[in-house]
C-alpha cells in the first residue's frame, strides 16, 4: 500500500461519521500446528474467496426480517432488517464498483436467501459491520453477514458500502495494520468511540481500532491513509506520526492500491476457460504460493467422484457445478495447517460440467504439487 503523503488533507469535522465495527475473525483451529512463512500464507490467503466464485447476495425482505432488542426503560421493540430501494440500489452500485475493476469474482443478486452466501440487513442502530470473506460460509442462512445501519445515499454512506464489500471479499481494516506506523492516545479512543454516534464497548473499541493485525494478515507492507478501509480519525486521537494530530480523514472511494489488491488476488479469468481434466489422471498444479488454478471436469458415468490435491503443500479445494453458464458452489475443503490433503467427494452426473478450483497457500518438501480425479 502506498505511504501517506504529504497532500494529507485536515479534519473536517463534516467527514466524520459513524464507523465500521467488524466482527471478530475467525481463527484457523489449525494454527497453532505450524509457524513461519506456512502460518503467515495460511492466515493470509484461508478467508479469500477463489477466484471465479459468483458470490450470491441476497437483501431481507420479509415482514419478519429484524431483530428484537432492548430499549433504555426496559422495555423491548422490534427493528426491521429491511432497506428501503435508495438502500438497495447504493450496495448494488457498490458491488458493480468493485466489479468493474476487471476482477474474477462475479456479483449476482439473488431473492431466495438460501441461494446466498452473502445475506444483506439494514438495521439502524447496528452499525455498519461485515463478515470477513469466507467466514460470512458459517454464518445460518436467517441471519445477517453484512448490515447497513446508516444512510447510503450520502458521500460518506457510499463509501461505507464500498468498505463494507472491502470487507467481503477478505480486506481487513487499513488502519490497524502493522505498517501504518500510528500511536494512539488511547484513553481519548476509548472515550470518543464509547459516545455517539458509535457508542461502542471497550471490547469492541479495541477490536475495531486498537488492536494491530499479525503482519501475515495483511497485504503489502506500506500504510494506504486513502484506502476505502480506512476510517476517518478527528483531532487528538492519534499521536504520531504528527501529521494526523489533526485528524485523518481519506478521500472515499477506491484508492489506487485497493484497486490493485482486488486485481492481484482476483485477476480476470481467461476467455479460454480452464484446461480439462481427465479421470484417473494427475496433472501438476505448477502454483506459485497465493495463486490458483481452474480445471474443467465432464464425468463420462454418474457416480461418486473423488477430486483431490497431492504433494506437501497447504491449498483450499473448491468444486462447482455450471448450471446455465454459472459455477454453482458445491462442496470445498480447506487442508491449510494439516498433514493431508484437500479432498472433495460429490455425486457427479454424466456430461455436465464441473469446475475444481485449487488455491495454493503453500507448499513444503519437493514443492511438487497435483490435482486428480478419480
Amino acid at each position: 500500500m502506498t505511504s501517506a503523503g504529504d497532500d494529507h488533507d485536515d479534519y473536517d469535522a463534516h467527514q466524520i461519521g459513524p464507523h465500521c465495527a467488524s466482527p471478530p475473525q475467525s481463527v484457523p483451529a489449525e494454527a497453532a500446528a505450524v509457524s513461519g512463512v506456512r502460518l503467515a500464507a495460511l492466515i493470509s490467503g484461508r478467508l479469500k474467496w477463489l477466484n471465479g466464485t459468483v458470490l450470491h447476495y441476497y437483501f431481507f425482505d420479509k415482514e419478519e426480517d429484524g431483530s428484537t432488542v432492548t430499549l433504555a426503560d426496559g422495555g423491548t421493540a422490534f427493528v426491521s432488517w429491511v432497506g428501503d430501494q435508495t438502500q438497495r440500489a447504493a450496495v448494488r452500485a457498490a458491488f458493480e464498483q468493485w466489479k468493474s475493476l476487471g476482477i474474477g469474482l462475479e456479483f449476482a443478486e439473488v431473492t431466495d436467501r438460501a441461494e446466498a452466501e452473502i445475506r444483506i440487513g439494514f438495521m439502524r442502530g447496528d452499525g455498519s459491520w461485515s463478515y470477513l470473506g469466507r467466514d460470512a460460509l458459517g454464518i445460518p442462512i436467517g441471519e445477517r453477514t453484512v448490515n447497513y445501519g446508516w444512510r447510503l445515499d450520502t458521500p460518506h454512506g457510499r463509501t461505507t458500502a464500498l468498505h463494507e464489500i472491502g470487507h467481503v471479499i477478505g480486506m481487513p481494516h487499513e488502519h490497524q495494520s502493522p505498517f501504518s506506523g500510528l500511536v494512539w492516545d488511547e484513553e481519548a479512543v476509548y472515550r470518543e468511540f464509547s459516545g455517539p454516534p458509535n457508542s461502542w464497548s471497550r471490547p469492541k473499541i479495541f477490536h475495531n481500532i486498537l488492536r494491530k493485525l499479525d503482519a501475515s494478515e495483511v497485504d503489502g507492507s506500506l500504510f494506504d491513509y486513502r484506502s476505502v478501509m480506512e476510517y476517518a480519525f478527528g483531532p487528538g486521537l492519534i499521536l504520531e506520526p504528527e501529521e494526523f494530530r489533526r485528524g485523518l480523514v481519506p478521500p472515499g472511494g477506491l484508492s489506487a492500491a485497493d484497486e490493485e489488491f482486488a486485481r492481484r488476488w482476483y485477476p480476470g479469468l481467461a476467455p479460454a476457460g480452464p484446461p480439462r481434466l481427465a479421470a484417473f489422471t494427475s496433472m501438476p498444479l505448477g502454483l506459485a504460493p497465493g495463486r490458483q488454478a481452474d480445471y474443467l471436469i465432464i464425468p463420462e458415468g454418474t457416480r461418486d467422484y473423488t477430486v483431490a490435491t497431492f504433494g506437501d503443500s497447504d491449498t483450499v479445494l473448491g468444486l462447482f457445478e455450471e448450471i446455465d453458464g454459472e459455477p454453482r458452489y458445491v462442496r470445498a475443503d480447506d487442508d491449510a495447517g494439516t498433514e493431508r490433503n484437500s479432498t472433495v467427494t460429490a455425486r457427479l452426473v454424466k456430461g455436465r460440467r464441473y469446475i475444481a478450483r485449487v488455491r495454493l497457500y503453500s507448499t513444503r518438501g519437493s514443492g511438487q504439487t497435483a490435482i486428480m480425479y478419480w
